[in-house]
């Protein structure tokens, strides 16, 4: 109980002030908004390992793509891979729900760094241009994007279908898919108290090429995260 209120305090503090110090860099180049990101996730790390005694394993950076477009694809537990994911890729643009982006703060940060918003479930005039913001942003930068393609944080054991937008973003974009397992819910549960002394692996998976069908893009993701998921169980 001391230890969640502990790291909860200091992890949104930490967060806060984050926030308010890289306030002026709205009126500075992108990439200076970017650094606050990764200090961000760096921040929830180091309050993971202080707080929690939380170890943190990265596996499969060999397999991280260089030196060309490709699409991350992650699954989604937690807050912490929102985070601690641009510690590890080069500040991913995400893909997120549009209320995201009226918190005060860090709804205008998200705007700054080139976040795409969708109002999931519902067809609007936004949601039509969704695919062409994607096309004009990856074309326009080195980034990643990044997706989840379960929609929304789950928990450790629930298998949920993956949602076709990733399989859309895949055939539009014609790209590599970067593939992400992070069994992060084990500490950081969505509803609840967090949980000490476990450990949170990031698998990165081998790369999925371009030229695939939806389809069978789809299944061959959702195996594979799934089936990396539940060897760390």
């Amino acid at each position: 109980m001391i230890r969640n209120f502990l790291f909860t305090i200091v992890f949104f503090t930490g967060i806060f002030f984050i926030s308010i110090i890289f306030l002026p860099s709205f009126f500075l180049p992108k990439n200076i908004v970017l650094i606050g990101g990764k200090l961000m996730g760096y921040w929830s790390a180091i309050c993971l390992k202080v707080f929690l005694s939380t170890k943190i394993t990265i596996k499969g950076k060999e397999n991280i793509i260089r030196n060309k477009k490709f699409f991350i694809a992650s699954s989604h537990q937690s807050m912490f891979e929102t985070f601690f994911l641009q510690t590890i890729f080069n500040s991913p643009v995400f893909i997120l729900k549009k209320e995201l982006l009226l918190i005060p703060v860090f709804g205008w940060y998200l705007r700054k760094i080139g976040s795409i918003s969708i109002k999931r479930n519902k067809v609007t005039r936004e949601n039509l241009g969704f695919f062409e913001d994607v096309s004009n942003i990856i074309d326009k930068t080195d980034r990643p994007l990044i997706i989840f393609p379960q929609a929304t944080r789950v928990l450790p054991t629930e298998r949920p279908e993956f949602k076709k937008g990733s399989a859309r973003i895949y055939e539009e974009l014609k790209i590599l898919c970067q593939p992400v397992a992070i069994n992060s819910g084990y500490v950081w549960p969505k509803n609840g108290m967090k949980v000490a002394n476990k450990e949170i692996t990031i698998s990165i998976l081998k790369p999925i090429e371009p030229g695939l069908t939806k389809d069978d893009f789809i299944k061959i993701l959702q195996k594979n995260i799934y089936s990396e998921l539940d060897l760390m169980n």
